[in-house]
């Protein structure tokens, strides 16, 4: 497969794209700060302890400026949604600064790991090094980077894969890489049974696909029918990320309407 000059792409994402050709690229051989449905909303029942999501979100360890986003980015809904239990294998697939790395740590419980997916070190996405560094609050997280050329594979199979606003994103990488490339590699993470869950920023029912690119957002349609042609099964969505306010004509980094975006929630499963 041919390789790709990512370092002297200039478009507005080239960390990201970046870090997604470190995986795909192998993987055809193998966002964080902002944040039409085909089926109804539903939502799930939290498998995890209670208590563990109580602990995460009281995780003093945290930076303050995590802790303070917690209502507005409905993590304790999210944890639940997600079906995280004590001593589950999870993979954070191009993290960020680490929100939810942190969360899953805590929600996981000792017994459980956490592998940060994250981007090279050109790519100008955090390295995590703070969470690598504090053995005492997070010793059960794993800094998996993601290495051009290499294999990318999950280090153990994964009860949960998740990945917050870098869907879209993935539809605006050149060729050869597609997001069909994308998710099959994604489906070879998981254990049979195990989730995949998708948040993103929501586009407008009629949207081009170029609004990947242009708005940073995605059609859930869109997203659905890619993920279940790669052999995953849609259990179901949440909608406690809605915005019936934001009318979806604005690139996410708007500042009349970022951090409150309209976002859906999607939760896929590997067959067992």
């Amino acid at each position: 497969m041919p390789a790709i000059d990512w370092k002297n792409r200039t478009d507005h994402v080239p960390f990201l794209l970046t870090a997604c050709a470190a995986v795909f690229l192998s993987a055809c051989g193998a966002g964080d700060p902002v944040e039409a449905p085909a089926e109804p909303d539903v939502q799930t029942e939290a498998t995890a302890p209670a208590s563990l999501i109580e602990q995460a979100l009281a995780d003093s360890s945290r930076p303050e400026d995590h802790r303070s986003a917690d209502a507005r980015r409905k993590a304790a809904d999210l944890l639940a949604f997600a079906e995280i239990d004590a001593g589950d294998t999870i993979g954070d697939f191009i993290p960020g600064g680490g929100y939810w790395t942190r969360l899953f740590a805590k929600s996981t419980g000792p017994t459980g790991t956490v592998f940060a997916f994250t981007p090279d070190s050109d790519s100008g996405q955090p390295q995590l090094e703070d969470i690598a560094a504090d053995t005492d609050n997070y010793a059960n997280v794993i800094i998996t980077p993601l290495v051009a050329g290499a294999p990318i594979t999950s280090p153990e199979p994964l009860d949960v894969l998740w990945t917050s606003q870098n869907y879209h994103d993935l539809k605006n990488l050149p060729p050869p890489v597609t997001t069909a490339t994308i998710n099959a590699m994604l489906y070879g993470t998981l254990k049979p049974g195990g989730l995949y869950i998708i948040v993103d920023h929501s586009a407008a029912a009629d949207a081009p696909n170029e609004v990947t690119d242009t708005l940073h957002r995605i059609r859930e349609d869109l997203v659905r029918e890619e993920v279940e042609a790669a052999g995953f099964v849609f259990v179901e969505s949440s909608d406690v990320l809605r915005n019936p306010s934001d009318l979806m004509d604005l690139n996410v980094f708007d500042d009349t309407i970022r951090g409150n975006t309209d976002q859906f929630i999607l939760k896929f499963r590997k067959p067992e």
